[in-house]
C-alpha cells in the first residue's frame, strides 16, 4: 500500500435511504491526471467529498499514502488539496489573506508559509493580485485562487471538482494548462460531466453512472467506446437510398430529410474518403459530411451493458 498515493476499497455512501455511491474501488500510483467522468448526479462529487474527508463513508476504506482516512483523518488530509465545485473563497479577504488562512488550516509551520504563498501565487498566475480583494477578481482569477489554496501545502493528491465550470473558452484553456503543470508534481483527480474536458486534460478516465464505476482504464481505451459509427452526408443531387447502402462499409441508414442521409458504418478506415470519391464520380454534389459524436447517455448504456455481460 506504500506505493499507492490513493487506495479506495469498497466505498459506499448513503444519503438517508438513497445510495449515492456503491462499491467504488480504485488506486492511484503516480503523478498525472485522472479524469472522473459522469453526468450530473452520477455520484462524482460524493465520491470526491468522501475521498477528501468532507463526508464520512457509510462503508469501505480510503487510504492516502497508506494513511487510513477514517482512523487518522488529520494526517490523511494533510496529503490532500481540494477544490470543490463551489470554491470556498472568502470574498472580503485579499488573495494573500485568504491563502495564508488556508495554509494555517492545513497546519503548515508558520515559518514556511511566506515561501509557500509566493510559490502558489506564482504557479497560479496571481502574484500581482496579492493585495486585491477576491470579490474584485474575475471568475477565471477566482478559480486560480481556488486552485492556489489547494496546492499551497504541496499535497501529493489534488482533487478538482468541475474546475472549469462557468469559465469562458480562454479561461478554460488557461486553467487546463495550469492543471497539467501541477500534475507534473502531484496526482490530480479532475472531475467533469463534460466529455471534451476529460479528453483534453486527462490520461486515465474512470466513469461513474448511478453511483457505480462502469469504466476504469486509459483515455485511449475509453476512446474505443466513443468512436462514432454513424455519419451525416448532405447531397444536392442524392441517389436512391439503396445505392448508398451498396457502398462497401456502409451497413445501414436512412434519409432524415430529402438531401441528408444518416449512414451507419463498420469499417472506419477511409470511409469519408470513399464516400467523397464515389459522390464525385456519380455527380451527387456532396456539400457536407461529418461523423456524429456518440452521446454520454449512449456511452453509459453501452458500458453498463458490457459490465452486466461480464458479470453474467
Amino acid at each position: 500500500m506504500e506505493n499507492n498515493i490513493v487506495k479506495v476499497e469498497g466505498l459506499w455512501h448513503k444519503y438517508n435511504a438513497h445510495w449515492a455511491v456503491q462499491d467504488i474501488n480504485f488506486e492511484i500510483r503516480k503523478t498525472g491526471i485522472l479524469g472522473l467522468l459522469g453526468s450530473n448526479g452520477a455520484g462524482k462529487s460524493t465520491t470526491m467529498n468522501v475521498l477528501c474527508g468532507v463526508l464520512s463513508q457509510t462503508r469501505g476504506k480510503i487510504y492516502i499514502e497508506g494513511i487510513d482516512m477514517r482512523a487518522n483523518p488529520v494526517e490523511a488530509k494533510k496529503k490532500i488539496g481540494f477544490l470543490p465545485q463551489q470554491a470556498p473563497l472568502h470574498l472580503d479577504l485579499t488573495v494573500d489573506e485568504y491563502l495564508i488562512y488556508c495554509a494555517q488550516l492545513r497546519l503548515m509551520d508558520s515559518k514556511n508559509i511566506p515561501a509557500a504563498l509566493a510559490e502558489a501565487k506564482e504557479r497560479c498566475g496571481v502574484s500581482h493580485f496579492g493585495t486585491r480583494l477576491i470579490k474584485n477578481l474575475s471568475g477565471g482569477y477566482r478559480q486560480r485562487v481556488g486552485i492556489a489554496q489547494a496546492i499551497i501545502h504541496k499535497p501529493s493528491l489534488i482533487v478538482l471538482d468541475e474546475p472549469t465550470n462557468g469559465l469562458d473558452p480562454n479561461q478554460i484553456f488557461e486553467v487546463r494548462k495550469l492543471i497539467k503543470e501541477i500534475a507534473e508534481d502531484s496526482a490530480v483527480i479532475f472531475s467533469s460531466h463534460i466529455l471534451s474536458e476529460i479528453e483534453a486534460t486527462c490520461e486515465e478516465v474512470k466513469m461513474i453512472e448511478h453511483g457505480r464505476m462502469v469504466f476504469s482504464d486509459t483515455m485511449s481505451a475509453f476512446n474505443r467506446y466513443i468512436a462514432s459509427d454513424t455519419l451525416l452526408i448532405k447531397l444536392d443531387n442524392p441517389p436512391p437510398l439503396n445505392e448508398l447502402l451498396e457502398i462497401d462499409g456502409i451497413t445501414g441508414g436512412d434519409f432524415i430529410d430529402p438531401t441528408t442521409a444518416r449512414l451507419k458504418f463498420d469499417k472506419p478506415e477511409q470511409i469519408t474518403e470513399r464516400l467523397i470519391h464515389i459522390a464525385n464520380q456519380r455527380n451527387w454534389h456532396l456539400t457536407e459530411i461529418f461523423l456524429e459524436k456518440i452521446s454520454l447517455d449512449e456511452i453509459f448504456a453501452q458500458l453498463s451493458n458490457n459490465k452486466k455481460n461480464k458479470s453474467n
